[in-house]
């Protein structure tokens, strides 16, 4: 199973605190069988930014992701505001988070989308929850 967590990028305020979190559990994950990556629209030295920003050696960052391919995953866009709160200039037009667990099939076993910054999904209380759905399959 895959983990693919959209993150809105650099930009963004909470998605290192998020990030460093995951990359804190990514061991945890693929003690489970599952691979972790995050992925945003962000260019190669911005996601180079934060991958350094958050200390990533276990969590790989993808980049440049099409907002046409994360309309296709059901993400939301949002547009710019220029500045973020933390001063990093955003992306022109960009995706909110979403957090998709991905079978070897393809097929979803799980998925969160948000429409705004806040209130995302927690990594800990995942990794309970594939600790459950693996006991009882």
């Amino acid at each position: 199973m895959t983990l693919i967590y959209f993150y809105r990028g650099l930009h963004c305020g909470i998605c290192a605190p998020h990030l460093k979190e995951l990359e804190r559990l990514t061991p945890q994950f693929v003690e489970r069988g599952v691979t972790t990556i995050a992925v945003s629209s962000d260019t190669k030295a911005r996601a180079r930014g934060m991958q350094k920003k958050i200390s990533a050696n276990n969590l790989r960052i993808g980049y440049g992701l099409p907002l046409t391919e994360a309309r296709k995953w059901g993400l939301f866009i949002s547009t710019s505001h220029s500045e973020s709160s933390i001063g990093i200039e955003e992306l022109e037009i960009f995706f909110e988070s979403g957090l998709f667990l991905v079978r070897a099939d393809r097929t979803i076993y799980y998925l969160s989308v948000q429409s705004m910054p806040f209130l995302r999904p927690n990594f800990e209380d995942l990794l309970h929850a594939l600790d459950f759905a693996i006991e009882q399959d």
